[in-house]
């Protein structure tokens, strides 16, 4: 590992950082949003869906592009996209368009997601391979600490919730140069694409020795297709146990991270939405520590193991939640808990999901699953929106249970995963007895 190397992986972190905050924007400005066109819970679930949904979308396609289009170039496209959808929702003059500009914006952030996800995996070495990824998940978290402290402390109280997506826009459009200079596509990319100059280039961008030969490349009939995700049945299995798994945990995770902040600013005495927001900074102060620590758990001890203890202690912690707090400190401190266990399951699924998939479908094996984890995702403040209007806002413990059971459903789906390297997978013969299963992971 080079400085170049880092370097990389510290850009990764900081693109990361950024999906966070684009991400949660939404939450930080629910409030005024609101407050000045007088919605319900309900219909305010469909705001803070809508890039969401627009993740799924982001991802699947996207990640795709990742891995025919390279990842740099992707990611120089979903940053387009997502300084683009932010400006626009800072300008919105309702509900309809708002929620189309988030759904643009949510497109460019899951591409993004499995993009980088892919050049963390592809610019490290084994040894530091999965605390990087550990490093760069954590960067979710500060993003959203970083925001929430701009949020609570500046933008909503000096530019009210537009200044919150206009400050991401401009943020997100500075990084494009950024990664245009600091970026080499990856050497793994070059040689999937049989481009010996191109690896060559990436292995001295990052002070390697140059390669005489790629290794000998598959006929075209027998080349291995980013879609043997679902038709190659030693892979199909991983995909589907990471892609639902993943979907049932982000259920849980985005209940409190989109609607923390609305909780607390209508529980009594309530709260004005820059100091309730406060809460969601909390949360991802709990959730930076929690991904960071994780990273150097799941390499003394593995991945399995680990982060299905994580899932556990984090679907109480939302129980927890739904008890409520008789003070603001109270609520910051249940934030912090939850945050930290419900991020560090999510840092144990991103390692997953590089050492669940080959090279060369790497990026939209990590886009299909995040994809169909976002559509849970896009799906959990809908969840909770119809829960409270259902059961009432009173009802928050009942409420914050059954949100609960998504981590509850993940784990057993994490359990099943076999634990085997996605290249040892491929290159496996197709037999009965080398189909993964728990049994003979």
């Amino acid at each position: 590992m080079n400085w170049r190397q880092w370097a990389v992986v510290v850009l990764m972190v900081l693109l990361n950082a950024l999906d966070g905050f684009d991400v949660l924007s939404s939450a930080f400005a629910a409030p005024g949003i609101s407050a000045e066109w007088g919605i319900e819970r309900a219909a305010l679930g469909v705001v803070l869906s809508a890039e969401l949904v627009g993740m799924g979308f982001g991802s699947v396609l996207l990640g795709g592009a990742a891995d025919k289009f390279g990842r740099k170039n992707t990611m120089i496209a979903c940053l387009l996209l997502m300084a683009g959808g932010m400006w626009m929702a800072g300008h919105a003059n309702g509900v309809t368009p708002l929620i189309i500009f988030r759904f643009i914006t949510g497109i460019g952030i899951g591409g993004m997601l499995a993009a980088t996800n892919a050049v963390t995996a592809e610019s490290t070495n084994s040894k530091w391979r999965k605390a990087a990824i550990a490093i760069y998940v954590a960067g979710y978290p500060l993003g959203a600490i970083l925001g929430g402290i701009a949020a609570s402390e500046w933008l909503l109280d000096t530019y009210g919730w537009r200044g919150v997506f206009d400050f991401g826009a401009i943020v997100t459009a500075a990084l494009i140069p950024v990664v245009m200079l600091v970026v080499p596509e990856t050497a793994a990319y070059q040689a999937g694409k049989g481009n010996l100059e191109g690896t060559n280039k990436t292995l001295a961008a990052f002070g390697k020795p140059p390669i005489e030969a790629l290794p000998p490349m598959s006929t075209d009939e027998n080349k291995p297709k980013v879609t043997d995700i679902l038709s190659n049945p030693q892979l199909r299995p991983v995909t589907l146990l990471l892609a639902f798994g993943y979907m049932f945990h982000t259920i849980t995770f985005y209940y409190i991270l989109k609607f923390a902040v609305q909780i607390v600013a209508d529980y009594p005495p309530g709260y004005a939405p820059s100091t309730a927001a406060t809460v969601l900074t909390f949360a991802n102060v709990g959730g930076f520590l929690g991904s960071a620590l994780f990273g150097f758990v799941m390499a003394r001890f593995g991945i399995r193991w680990p982060t299905a203890l994580m899932l556990l202690i984090g679907s109480v912690m939302v129980v927890s939640f739904g008890f409520g707090r008789d003070s603001l400190s109270g609520w910051q401190w249940a934030t912090v808990l939850t945050g930290f266990f419900t991020n560090a399951a999510i840092s144990g699924y991103y390692a997953a999901f590089a050492r669940g998939f080959p090279a060369y479908a790497r990026a939209t094996g990590t886009g299909f699953v995040l994809g169909i984890g976002r559509f849970g995702a896009a799906g959990s403040p809908l969840i909770a929106g119809a829960l409270f209007a259902w059961l009432g806002n009173d009802e928050l413990l009942v409420v914050s249970t059954i949100m609960a059971m998504g981590s509850i459903v993940s784990l057993v789906l994490f359990l099943m995963l076999p634990e085997r390297e996605g290249d040892d997978l491929v290159a496996a013969p197709v037999t009965t007895d080398s189909i993964p299963t728990k049994d003979n992971a």
